[in-house]
Protein backbone atom coordinates (compact mmCIF):
# COMPACT_ATOMS: atom_id res chain seq x y z
CA UNK A 1 0.00 0.00 0.00
CA UNK A 2 1.38 3.36 -0.76
CA UNK A 3 1.91 5.99 1.33
CA UNK A 4 -1.41 7.82 -0.47
CA UNK A 5 -3.35 4.89 0.03
CA UNK A 6 -2.48 4.20 3.77
CA UNK A 7 -3.72 8.32 4.65
CA UNK A 8 -7.59 8.66 5.60
CA UNK A 9 -8.39 11.93 3.57
CA UNK A 10 -7.25 14.92 6.03
CA UNK A 11 -10.25 17.56 6.29
CA UNK A 12 -8.18 20.78 6.14
CA UNK A 13 -10.74 23.38 7.27
CA UNK A 14 -12.77 23.67 10.28
CA UNK A 15 -15.92 23.21 8.55
CA UNK A 16 -14.02 20.21 6.63
CA UNK A 17 -13.18 18.60 9.86
CA UNK A 18 -16.88 19.39 11.65
CA UNK A 19 -18.27 17.66 8.42
CA UNK A 20 -16.33 14.76 8.44
CA UNK A 21 -17.39 13.96 12.14
CA UNK A 22 -21.35 14.17 10.98
CA UNK A 23 -20.26 12.41 7.77
CA UNK A 24 -18.55 9.06 9.39
CA UNK A 25 -19.65 9.48 13.38
CA UNK A 26 -23.16 8.42 13.67
CA UNK A 27 -25.99 6.93 15.67
CA UNK A 28 -25.95 3.32 16.11
CA UNK A 29 -28.62 3.10 13.36
CA UNK A 30 -26.17 4.71 10.81
CA UNK A 31 -28.16 7.70 10.56
CA UNK A 32 -26.50 11.02 10.70
CA UNK A 33 -27.06 13.22 13.75
CA UNK A 34 -29.25 16.09 13.21
CA UNK A 35 -27.87 20.03 14.01
CA UNK A 36 -30.48 20.39 16.91
CA UNK A 37 -29.19 16.90 18.55
CA UNK A 38 -25.14 18.27 18.63
CA UNK A 39 -26.48 21.85 18.98
CA UNK A 40 -28.68 20.65 21.96
CA UNK A 41 -25.32 18.65 23.53
CA UNK A 42 -23.01 21.26 23.45
CA UNK A 43 -25.47 23.70 25.21
CA UNK A 44 -26.09 21.80 27.92
CA UNK A 45 -22.37 20.99 28.08
CA UNK A 46 -21.02 24.52 27.89
CA UNK A 47 -24.34 26.87 29.68
CA UNK A 48 -23.47 28.83 26.58
CA UNK A 49 -25.26 30.03 22.99
CA UNK A 50 -25.21 27.14 20.46
CA UNK A 51 -27.85 27.04 18.47
CA UNK A 52 -28.30 24.35 15.17
CA UNK A 53 -28.06 27.53 12.37
CA UNK A 54 -24.51 28.35 14.67
CA UNK A 55 -23.50 24.64 14.04
CA UNK A 56 -24.68 24.63 10.23
CA UNK A 57 -22.74 28.02 9.90
CA UNK A 58 -19.54 26.07 11.52
CA UNK A 59 -20.04 23.03 9.09
CA UNK A 60 -20.42 24.82 6.06
CA UNK A 61 -18.02 27.06 6.22
CA UNK A 62 -20.21 30.43 6.92
CA UNK A 63 -18.45 31.11 10.40
CA UNK A 64 -15.14 30.14 10.89
CA UNK A 65 -13.90 31.16 14.26
CA UNK A 66 -15.59 29.44 17.13
CA UNK A 67 -14.91 29.86 21.02
CA UNK A 68 -12.69 27.12 22.70
CA UNK A 69 -15.69 26.11 24.92
CA UNK A 70 -17.86 25.35 21.60
CA UNK A 71 -14.48 22.79 20.30
CA UNK A 72 -14.15 21.86 23.03
CA UNK A 73 -18.55 20.20 23.89
CA UNK A 74 -17.92 19.78 19.87
CA UNK A 75 -14.92 17.11 20.57
CA UNK A 76 -16.62 15.73 23.26
CA UNK A 77 -19.91 15.15 21.67
CA UNK A 78 -18.12 13.42 18.92
CA UNK A 79 -15.45 11.69 21.07
CA UNK A 80 -12.41 12.88 19.46
CA UNK A 81 -9.71 15.48 21.43
CA UNK A 82 -10.59 19.38 20.83
CA UNK A 83 -6.67 18.84 18.61
CA UNK A 84 -8.93 17.43 16.14
CA UNK A 85 -9.97 20.69 14.83
CA UNK A 86 -6.36 22.31 14.65
CA UNK A 87 -3.94 20.15 15.06
CA UNK A 88 -3.01 18.52 11.11
CA UNK A 89 -1.17 15.98 12.27
CA UNK A 90 -3.62 14.51 15.42
CA UNK A 91 -6.26 15.24 12.83
CA UNK A 92 -4.98 13.20 9.93
CA UNK A 93 -4.10 10.20 12.86
CA UNK A 94 -7.89 10.43 13.96
CA UNK A 95 -9.60 10.97 10.72
CA UNK A 96 -8.01 7.56 9.57
CA UNK A 97 -9.50 5.80 12.88
CA UNK A 98 -12.36 7.69 12.50
CA UNK A 99 -12.77 6.30 8.66
CA UNK A 100 -11.97 2.67 9.96
CA UNK A 101 -15.04 2.80 12.45
CA UNK A 102 -17.35 4.07 9.93
CA UNK A 103 -16.50 1.30 7.49
CA UNK A 104 -16.78 -1.20 10.36
CA UNK A 105 -20.27 0.15 10.90
CA UNK A 106 -21.00 -1.68 7.08
CA UNK A 107 -21.76 -5.85 8.84
CA UNK A 108 -20.52 -7.47 5.55
CA UNK A 109 -17.06 -5.12 6.12
CA UNK A 110 -16.92 -6.24 9.48
CA UNK A 111 -17.19 -9.88 9.07
CA UNK A 112 -14.40 -10.03 6.63
CA UNK A 113 -12.52 -7.99 8.54
CA UNK A 114 -12.92 -10.51 11.65
CA UNK A 115 -12.03 -12.96 9.56
CA UNK A 116 -8.79 -11.61 8.39
CA UNK A 117 -8.12 -11.95 12.24
CA UNK A 118 -6.42 -15.24 12.03
CA UNK A 119 -4.83 -15.68 8.57
CA UNK A 120 -1.25 -15.45 8.17
CA UNK A 121 1.07 -12.23 6.58
CA UNK A 122 0.51 -14.31 3.56
CA UNK A 123 -3.32 -15.05 3.74
CA UNK A 124 -3.86 -11.38 4.50
CA UNK A 125 -1.54 -10.55 1.34
CA UNK A 126 -3.74 -13.09 -0.38
CA UNK A 127 -6.77 -11.08 0.42
CA UNK A 128 -5.60 -7.68 -0.18
CA UNK A 129 -4.74 -8.90 -3.68
CA UNK A 130 -8.12 -10.46 -4.73
CA UNK A 131 -9.77 -6.78 -3.56
CA UNK A 132 -7.37 -5.22 -5.46
CA UNK A 133 -8.24 -6.89 -8.75
CA UNK A 134 -12.26 -6.73 -7.68
CA UNK A 135 -11.88 -3.02 -7.37
CA UNK A 136 -10.02 -2.65 -10.63
CA UNK A 137 -12.24 -4.60 -12.07
CA UNK A 138 -15.59 -2.63 -10.92
CA UNK A 139 -13.98 0.68 -11.42
CA UNK A 140 -13.67 -0.73 -15.18
CA UNK A 141 -16.97 -1.59 -15.31
CA UNK A 142 -18.39 1.58 -13.64
CA UNK A 143 -19.96 -0.14 -10.64
CA UNK A 144 -17.32 1.00 -8.19
CA UNK A 145 -17.99 3.65 -5.16
CA UNK A 146 -15.06 5.00 -4.19
CA UNK A 147 -13.76 4.01 -1.01
CA UNK A 148 -12.84 6.31 1.86
CA UNK A 149 -10.77 7.87 -1.52
CA UNK A 150 -8.61 5.06 -1.82
CA UNK A 151 -7.52 4.24 -5.29
CA UNK A 152 -7.22 0.06 -5.84
CA UNK A 153 -3.39 -0.69 -6.44
CA UNK A 154 -2.15 -1.74 -9.88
Amino acid sequence: MTDEQDRAPVAGTLSDRIDHLFQVVRRPNGEQHSHEEVAKACRESTGETFSATYLWQLRTGRRDNPTKRHLEALAAFFQVPPAYFFDDEQGAVIAKELELLGALRNSAVRDVALRAVNLSEEGLGTVADIIDAIERREAQQGGAREAHGRKPRE
